[in-house]
């Protein structure tokens, strides 16, 4: 079996485990991205065959037309007035459960319904598992458009290393689900998350940035055990 197949089955068995940590009557927060994938899928799966009733709060217009499509209900911050279990991937973990999310251009939103949760669980393969933060991935920022070069020269003055993110199957920049840019910043290693996660979103024109700290209440990772076998691994 490929390293990449082996890869989803890792995705594919977390995602299942977290869909079946949902109960009856949860207002669920749906999260974007590979690995939620197979868990909006179950979900979807359990609401068909087990008439599971719940609400999903989609983090993103595509985690809501998969809602959509596999027959969970959708509906909105303005229709509820709790969450009750957030389910999406991260970036990076480290040892402490502090994040880093937005590959998908999509952590505005996450932040949002992440943070409103009673239990927030992060879904993950093992090999987004870090000793510490900024060792793999750069810290997405949503950035108005007008305020790109500003931000990236006040980022470079932080010690980052700030690109705006192109698009792959367009031309141009990324532009999120909100209208607005996205500009990754590399840090070479970020000994002190929650203080730069405040830092950057005190600059103007950062609307919000990828580092999820002290929000996370479980981890589910998925890893490949001596023998071979996918195993789920709990942090709390």
């Amino acid at each position: 079996m490929s390293s990449e197949d082996l890869t989803r089955d890792m995705k594919r068995t977390v995602g299942i485990e977290a869909a079946h940590m949902v109960g009856p009557g949860d207002v669920v927060g749906l999260g974007t991205g590979s690995t939620a994938e197979f868990m909006i899928e179950e979900l979807g799966r359990r609401v068909r065959e087990e008439q599971l009733d719940i609400v999903g709060i989609p983090t993103s217009f595509d985690a809501s037309v998969l809602a959509r499509g596999n027959g969970i209900p959708p509906g909105t911050l303005d229709d509820v007035d709790r969450v009750d279990i957030a389910i999406d991937g991260a970036d990076e973990v480290d040892p402490a459960m502090n994040l880093i999310k937005g590959r998908g251009a999509a952590h505005l939103r996450e932040k949002i319904v992440d943070g409103m949760a009673e239990r927030f669980i992060v879904i993950v393969d093992e090999s987004k598992l870090v000793e510490r933060l900024g060792t793999k991935s750069p810290v997405p920022l949503e950035v108005l458009p007008m305020a790109v070069r500003p931000v990236m020269r006040t980022v470079e003055a932080m010690g980052g290393d700030p690109v705006l993110r192109m698009a792959v199957h367009k031309d141009g920049p990324v532009i999120t689900d909100q209208g607005n840019m996205v500009v990754d910043a590399r840090f070479d290693g970020i000994d002190d998350p929650g203080g730069l996660e405040r830092a950057l979103n005190n600059v103007p024109g950062i609307l919000e940035n990828g580092l999820f700290v002290g929000l996370a209440t479980e981890v589910l990772v998925g890893r490949i055990s001596g023998e071979g076998r996918i195993e789920v691994e709990r942090r709390t």
